[in-house]
């Protein structure tokens, strides 16, 4: 299995090859575009293969702050340009954050999956 990883103080987040999941762990508050591109480079390159399905893992993720959740939005927003793609993104009632923010994903891409438990 190949696996990507992009690793923080406080974050980690791996790209599972076999099942096209990028999963978060921990808690992301970088300072912005700058610090978030080698996660933005992440995301858009496991899009560029094409996958059937691109599966988003925010489950694990106790908190993104503004910046992340901008970057997270840019990223589902060239998303639209995708054709052939399912892009998933799992939530968790367990975090605060994500009820909302995630639900404004939806919004900016009508065909995306939203999976929140």
């Amino acid at each position: 299995m190949t696996t990507q990883d992009v690793k923080g103080e406080d974050y980690i987040i791996q790209y599972d090859s076999e099942t096209t999941t990028v999963n978060f762990n921990g808690e992301l508050s970088l300072g912005g575009p700058a610090e978030y591109e080698p996660i933005t480079n992440l995301l858009s390159e496991v899009a560029e293969t094409n996958p059937v399905t691109m599966t988003v893992n925010l489950r694990e993720l106790g908190f993104l702050n503004s910046s992340g959740i901008s970057m997270l939005s840019k990223f589902v927003l060239g998303f639209r340009k995708k054709k052939g793609t399912q892009l998933i993104v799992l939530g968790s009632n367990n975090m605060p954050w994500q009820g909302k923010s995630l639900k404004n994903l939806e919004k900016l891409l009508p065909g995306l999956k939203l999976e929140i438990e």
